[in-house]
């Protein structure tokens, strides 16, 4: 196991937030702000953030920035009370996520290009533990998913030849924590 911290790198939004990205903002806060189950906090906001998507003027161009050595992650708004945080992740060609789970539920929805998953589950016997791949997922500009532990394991890449950006709620103060990620697995992991 490796720390949240081995991820993308961060940035923090330092500039005032465009209209749109206010607006998204609003509607998760109203969703949040019902103070549903996890998994269903994740499907409303999944909903409130589907529209947004591939929405020209939601993100700076200095929230679209990549960076050469990994994929790299912008925090675009965190709930002051830290019940919510708002990310850009923005992909290079190639460039992947180490396989991971989460610390809190999760929303995902691609912005721009093409997203890879690999969804996973973990088998134990009390004696040795194994990931084993569930799912594997194209997800196209447009695609919304949202989970909540346990049962989010996954991997995330750009299986594209060009840039990717993806928007993610956490139900969780990024700001603070430097990343939404729970665990990093290098268990062994297996094929269906």
């Amino acid at each position: 196991m490796t720390t949240p911290a081995a991820s993308g790198a961060t940035t923090a939004a330092r500039s005032r937030t465009p209209p749109l990205l206010d607006s998204l903002v609003e509607d998760v806060r109203e969703a949040v702000g019902r103070g549903l189950l996890p998994d269903m906090t994740a499907q409303l906001v999944a909903e409130r953030l589907a529209p947004f998507l591939g929405a020209p003027g939601l993100l700076t161009a200095e929230q679209r920035e990549g960076d050469p050595e990994r994929y790299r992650q912008h925090v675009l708004h965190v709930e002051r009370d830290g019940s919510f945080s708002l990310v850009a992740l923005v992909w290079l060609p190639g460039q992947r996520t180490p396989i991971h789970d989460h610390v809190s539920w999760c929303v995902t929805g691609v912005h721009e290009g093409v997203e890879s998953e690999r969804r996973y589950r973990l088998v134990s016997d009390y004696a040795t533990a194994r990931l084993v791949v569930t799912e594997d997922v194209l997800n196209l500009q447009g695609a919304v998913s949202g989970f909540a532990p346990p049962g989010d394991i996954h991997q995330v890449r750009n299986a594209g030849t060009s840039t990717a950006i993806s928007i993610h709620v956490y139900g969780a103060d990024v700001s603070r924590l430097g990343s939404s990620v729970r665990r990093v697995y290098d268990t062994p992991h297996g094929e269906l």
